[in-house]
C-alpha cells in the first residue's frame, strides 16, 4: 500500500497504520515544521518526506523513486482559518486554503481511499467541504476512546463509518504516577490552604471580599479534600479532589464556567497547556508531554527529542490515534 499524507505533522496516520498492522510500502509525507519532521524521522526512520504540499505534483509520483499509485491519501489541514477559537476567517484565511491542496491532488492522483480531518466549524463551511469532496462529514468526539474532549468531522470514503463505542476512559486514567514523575521538572503552583472558606467569591458560606490583588492571588483554595476555585455558576465555585483536574487558561475570571476538569481534559491547543491535576499535595500540576501523548493515545515518549514546546505543539495539532484507527480499520486492501 502507498501513501501520501498532506500536513503529516508527527506522523500520526502512520502510526495507526502500523497499529493496525497494515502493511505500508511506501509512505510519502508533505510537512514543512522541521521539528515534527524531526520526531516523525525518529519513529518511522524510512518514511518519504516531499516538502510543501503547494510544491507537490502528481507528475513526481512515478520519477525520482516514487510509485505511480497512491492508494490513499489522508490528512488535517490547517484548522486555524476554521476554528471556532480562532478568527472565524474561514476560507478567506490562507491557511484555511491549504484544504483546496488536497482536493487538488486527490483529484490528480485518484486514490482509492481519502481521509480529511478537521475541526467543528460553522455547518456552511461543513457542507462546503463535503460539497466538494462529494462526501458527507461525519462527527467524532475523541472522548470516546480518550480522556480528552476533541470534536472534529472527518470526511472519507473508506466504508461503514461510525462513531467508536465509548472506552470511559478518564483524566484519572492517563496521570503520571509520583514514582514516573521522579526526578522530572514540573509545572507546579502552591494551593492556599485555608481551614475556613476564603475565596475569591463572597457566595462561599462564610467567605469574604478580597481586594483585587489579594483575589488574583487567591485563585485556588484547599478545603478539607478538595480545592476550589470561582465557577460562574449559582453556586459560584467549582470543587475539584486529587487526580482531578483544573484548567487555568483564566485563573482569575469569576465569569467562566466548565473549567473543573472532572473526567476528561479539555481539547489540546498548540501552545503550553494551562490544564493540570491536583496532585497528592493539594497543587495544580501542568499536564506533562507524556501525560498529553496519553489523551492523543499516542505511545510514551513519541515525541521525545524536542523541547517540552515544540511537544505540546504537535501534539495539539495532532490526531488521536485511536480515532484514526477505528477510522482506517475499514480498509479494503
Amino acid at each position: 500500500m502507498n501513501v501520501l499524507s498532506l500536513f503529516d505533522g508527527m506522523s500520526c496516520g502512520q502510526l495507526a497504520l502500523k497499529n493496525l498492522g497494515v502493511k505500508v510500502d511506501n509512505y510519502y509525507a508533505s510537512e514543512i515544521d522541521k521539528y515534527a519532521i524531526k520526531i516523525a524521522k525518529k519513529n518511522f526512520p524510512d518514511m518519504i518526506h516531499v516538502g510543501d504540499v503547494t510544491q507537490v505534483e502528481s507528475k513526481h509520483f512515478g520519477a525520482d523513486g516514487f510509485d505511480t499509485k497512491i492508494d490513499l491519501i489522508m490528512g488535517g489541514s490547517p484548522c486555524q482559518g476554521f476554528s471556532r477559537a480562532g478568527k472565524n476567517l474561514n476560507f478567506d484565511d490562507p491557511r484555511s486554503k491549504l484544504f483546496f491542496e488536497f482536493v487538488r491532488l486527490v483529484k490528480e492522483l485518484k486514490p482509492k481511499y481519502f481521509l480529511l480531518e478537521n475541526v467543528k466549524m460553522t455547518r456552511e463551511h461543513r457542507d462546503t467541504i463535503s460539497d466538494v469532496l462529494g462526501v458527507e462529514a461525519i462527527y467524532i468526539d475523541s472522548a470516546l476512546v480518550s480522556a480528552q474532549t476533541r470534536k472534529r468531522y472527518y470526511w472519507t470514503n473508506i466504508p461503514y463509518i461510525f462513531g467508536p463505542i465509548n472506552q470511559h476512559v478518564i483524566l484519572k486514567d492517563i496521570i503520571q504516577t509520583e514514582g514516573e514523575l521522579k526526578g522530572s521538572t514540573v509545572d507546579e503552583r502552591m494551593v492556599t490552604n485555608k481551614g475556613k472558606a476564603y475565596c475569591l467569591t463572597a457566595r462561599y458560606d462564610g467567605a469574604v471580599w478580597w481586594n483585587s490583588i489579594e483575589r488574583s492571588q487567591r485563585t485556588m483554595i484547599r478545603i478539607e479534600d478538595k480545592v476550589c476555585f470561582p465557577e460562574a455558576t449559582k453556586k459560584g465555585y467549582a470543587a475539584v479532589g486529587v487526580g482531578e483536574g483544573l484548567d487555568l487558561s483564566y485563573p482569575t475570571s469569576t465569569t467562566r464556567r466548565g473549567r473543573a476538569l472532572i473526567e476528561k481534559a479539555h481539547c489540546l491547543t498548540t501552545i503550553s497547556p494551562n490544564q493540570g491535576i491536583i496532585n497528592e499535595k493539594y497543587n495544580w500540576r501542568k499536564l506533562t508531554p507524556i501525560e498529553c501523548e496519553r489523551l492523543q493515545t499516542v505511545p510514551d515518549n513519541y515525541t521525545e527529542g524536542v523541547s517540552n514546546a515544540q511537544r505540546y505543539k504537535m501534539l495539539g495539532n495532532g490526531w488521536t490515534i485511536k480515532v484514526i484507527e477505528h477510522i482506517l480499520k475499514n480498509l479494503e486492501i
